[in-house]
């Protein structure tokens, strides 16, 4: 079934990325996003592809659709402490989503701040 079919949003096209606030960096972390759904927490796991100071994109197992409220949480390369986070399911294709970042305080920040200067 496509994406169009089930009605997610359609992922975000070439001319689109330039418009970003922030630049994006390839990082490969273990990523879980936790929703909550009728009552119950439902969990997706994965790995991310790219992330910046205002969202992340990545590959996870699991069902989420454009729109939804998630808590994620990873550990980045620089800094040890997990990052959790709720952001919002922005496009999905596939397994592959985009989220972007709602509570990110301005510790977590620097500390992506920090994972990003030392990879470039």
């Amino acid at each position: 079934m496509t994406n169009e079919a089930r009605g997610a949003a359609p992922a975000p096209q070439p001319d689109q990325l330039k418009n970003r606030r922030f630049p994006r960096y390839t990082i490969d972390t273990r990523v879980q996003a936790q929703v909550f759904r009728a009552g119950t927490t439902t969990c997706a796991w994965g790995r991310s592809w790219e992330m910046g100071e205002d969202g992340m994109s990545g590959t996870l197992s699991g069902d989420l659709e454009p729109g939804e409220v998630v808590t994620l949480e990873f550990t980045l390369p620089v800094g040890g402490e997990p990052i959790k986070v709720r952001a919002v399911v922005r496009h999905r294709s596939g397994y592959r989503y985009g989220f972007e970042f709602l509570t990110l305080s301005e510790a977590q920040r620097e500390q992506m701040r920090r994972t990003f200067q030392a990879i470039e």
